[in-house]
């Protein structure tokens, strides 16, 4: 009786393994949605962190040494390119620049008479060219001292903000001592590092974004303006240099900056990412095509790319506008009549924020 059981359910189990699969096919079709296939403008997002630094930054110092008489600058104020920051004591320059005048007027004078003199024959041509010699000397004593003089001031070398004031009215300062910074805070520049295995996308006008914790994550943009001309050897990497408007001057020199740049940009064919169905190391997706029985499900190798935001680049395996599953793959096999029951609108590319 045993042995009578066991034969009839193993030619039950060979009756099923050699039905055809037409017998298959009758299997009632499963409901899945689909989504068309897309093509969308991709790059692959790198990141990075960067410090900030002024466009332009100078320690402004004294050229002489000498007591301050004045002082026409307020911390953190901002100031012209030229204008006088600190003025120095220059009373003796003074006088002799006046000393210096009242000569070169009488060399001149002189000057005048001989050639004057000269047009009549009535003097020599050395003694006018002596008189001309004193005269270019005379000029030449005050362009010097009226030099000295403006090492008296110190003037702003460029337009921009001035940092804390650490000199008073009437200290004495020497050559070297800092009197006040100044920097040129409408641009900022942002220099991060990136592995050199990006290399040949780091290219100038590259746009970037950076975020600062410090400003409550606020993002700026910016765009590469140059990339370092050598590779550290020990990391890898390279060193980029980016600029971000500062127009509300809200972005301080000092300040680490989190960078995220795109880089590879290229026309990519782009499916959502609940259309994967991975087997191990291996990744496929069930494309629907009409047959003459109905909608069959293909099950097709594909090879992967970039993954985004609730999508993923497709480098092989599918062409545009054809149309996978996104919902119900899992219970389907290769060659399933499927039910499309709802076509699922096809997804707008949503801009990868930081």
């Amino acid at each position: 009786m045993r042995a009578e059981c066991s034969l009839l359910v193993c030619m039950r189990v060979v009756i099923l393994l050699l039905l055809p699969s037409c017998a298959w096919a009758a299997a009632p079709a499963l409901d899945v949605v689909v989504r068309p296939v897309q093509t969308e403008s991709i790059a692959d997002p790198l990141e990075a962190l960067g410090t900030l630094k002024a466009n332009e930054a100078v320690v402004l110092t004294a050229n002489v040494a000498e007591t301050i008489r004045a002082i026409h600058f307020e911390s953190g104020q901002r100031v012209k390119q030229g204008a006088v920051l600190v003025e120095l004591d220059s009373s003796e320059e003074q006088a002799v620049l006046q000393e210096a005048r009242y000569t070169l007027d009488e060399a001149q004078s002189q000057l005048d008479r001989i050639k004057a003199v000269a047009k009549r024959g009535d003097a020599s041509q050395s003694l006018l060219d002596e008189k001309q010699r004193e005269f270019y000397v005379a000029r030449a004593r005050v362009a010097a001292i009226e030099s000295r003089l403006e090492n008296r001031l110190v003037r702003a070398p460029f337009s921009g903000v001035v940092g804390l004031r650490n000199v008073s009215r009437g200290a004495f300062v020497s050559p070297g001592e800092v009197i006040t910074t100044l920097v040129d805070d409408r641009r900022m520049k942002l220099d991060f590092s990136v592995p050199s295995l990006f290399l040949a996308s780091l290219k100038p006008g590259v746009a970037i974004q950076a975020k600062a914790r410090a400003l409550d994550n606020a993002v700026f943009d910016g765009v590469v303006e140059s990339v370092d001309n050598q590779v550290d050897p020990v990391s890898r990497s390279v060193t980029v240099r980016a600029i971000l408007d500062n127009s509300g001057s809200r972005l301080k020199a000092g300040l680490l900056m989190e960078v995220k740049l795109q880089s590879n940009p290229r026309e990519a064919i782009v499916i959502s990412e609940s259309a994967l169905v991975q087997d191990r190391n291996e990744h496929y997706v069930f494309v629907v095509v009409p047959q003459a029985d109905g909608m069959q499900a293909q099950r097709r190798r594909v090879l992967i790319g970039t993954r985004l935001l609730g999508r993923v680049e497709i480098v092989k395996g599918l062409a545009p506008m054809e149309q996978v599953v996104v919902d119900g793959s899992l219970k389907l096999r290769d060659g399933a009549l499927v039910k499309v029951v709802e076509a699922s609108p096809a997804f707008s590319a949503n801009a990868s924020g930081i």
